[in-house]
């Protein structure tokens, strides 16, 4: 594709890649990831952030290179994040660029030589902190701010003092390719709402453990003049910059205690349909109090990627858990949904577990350990054997009323 600019000075170096199904090994990306990088010259060229060791991402990075300036010579290497989808590719590039020097946070550099493995006479390796500068001459000044855990240890962001450009690497990212354009004004409002859904999931998936040190990060950029907010996964935000920056705000209160959207998600898990008659019971208690007027998302478990599962439950006020017990114990696919929901601190909701049993309960107490760290706001449990009776019906209904009026 044709390079583009952030301003006279920056060339955005774009990929689309379609030919990896997951990410981070993990998560399904059936709409495909943006690796953005960003060339910024002054008498000196300096690459923030570098690409991934993926075929098509290696042969786009150098294209576009070589379509900015042939032969070009950069000086230096910004690595704001060092995982492998951002430096996959730095062997090979310090080999095929000798002498280029690599600046990183403290973290950072140590992960360029032990975890990345490179090192040796032909690389200088720098480390930079918070408020540190790169001079390339010619006006461009470039400066770092350190924004750990957002979301690996060593993670940084690099401030084009010049243009207003910031280069964040994972913050503000998405999922979801661009194709041949990449800016926020390029985009109808449909495709917007498309890309905003990938950027919730890839918060919820990837960064959702460290909303509270994205809040920090978030006070540290407050002192910046930002005009353009340039992440590595997504779209480059030159329009409307702090519309995202307000949106990971929001993400970052999911689980911190801001507040969250008034919506039900009910997660079902069933085996034979009795859990589901039980659970279209809540919801027509649910909606008894609250008409139309809080949305209810029912995500099937499980059937729906829990990449998927982990978004919409990320956001909603409160969860319904409807699963059976399985083998005197919780429902297994729910149970790993638990699980992740303790990893990524899913903390705050309104929540009622239900479920059938077969000849024995036993998914009541496991539960109630998997949900025990999230600090919910519980209604008891509801539990019944085999199909529901009219009381159980009734009953059922009777919880979805009492969680309607929490909401």
């Amino acid at each position: 594709m044709k390079v583009q600019k952030i301003a006279s000075h920056i060339h955005v170096l774009h990929s689309d890649i379609c030919n990896h199904p997951l990410f981070e090994g993990f998560w399904p990306i059936p709409d495909g990831v943006t690796l953005n990088s960003y060339l910024v010259t002054g008498l000196k060229t300096a690459l923030v952030d570098l690409t991934a060791s993926w075929d098509e991402a290696e042969q786009h990075l150098e294209e576009q290179l070589s379509a900015v300036a042939e032969p070009l010579k950069i000086d230096y290497l910004i690595l704001n994040h060092l995982e492998p989808d951002h430096t996959g590719f730095l062997p090979e590039f310090c080999r095929k660029n000798p002498g280029v020097e690599i600046l990183a946070t403290p973290k950072g550099c140590a992960l360029v030589k032990q975890f990345l493995k490179v090192s040796g006479s032909s690389v200088t390796i720098r480390e930079v902190k918070t408020d540190d500068t790169l001079d390339l001459g010619d006006g461009v000044v470039l400066k770092f701010l350190e924004i750990p855990n957002v979301h690996w240890p060593e993670t940084m962001v690099t401030f084009d003092m010049k243009s207003g450009a910031l280069f964040s690497c994972d913050a503000f990212g998405g999922y979801g390719k661009t194709g041949t354009r990449i800016f926020d004004d390029e985009f109808t409002p449909a495709e917007h709402a498309f890309y905003e859904a990938e950027s919730l999931r890839y918060y919820a998936n990837i960064v959702a453990t460290f909303s509270s040190f994205v809040l920090k990060a978030l006070e540290k950029l407050e002192n910046l003049d930002i005009k353009v907010v340039a992440p590595s996964h997504g779209i480059v935000w030159r329009k409307h910059p702090a519309e995202v920056i307000a949106r990971y705000k929001k993400y970052a209160g999911y689980n911190t205690g801001g507040p969250l959207e008034k919506e039900v998600c009910v997660l079902l898990g069933t085996m034979y349909g009795h859990t589901e008659k039980g659970s279209d019971a809540v919801i027509r208690g649910i909606r008894r109090v609250a008409g139309n007027s809080i949305p209810v998302n029912v995500l099937h478990v499980p059937e729906t990627d829990v990449s998927k599962v982990l978004a919409a439950a990320y956001k909603a006020k409160a969860v319904v858990i409807a699963a059976p017990t399985y083998e005197y114990r919780l429902f297994p696919p729910m149970a790993y949904i638990l699980d992740l929901f303790g990893r990524k601190h899913f903390t705050g909701k309104k929540a009622l577990r239900i479920g059938s049993w077969g000849w024995v309960g036993g998914a009541k107490k496991e539960y109630a350990e998997l949900s025990e760290p999230l600090k919910w706001e519980q209604i008891e449990q509801y539990e019944w054997q085999g199909l529901p009776s009219d009381n159980d019906l009734d009953i059922l209904e009777k919880k979805g009323e009492e969680l309607g009026r929490l909401i």
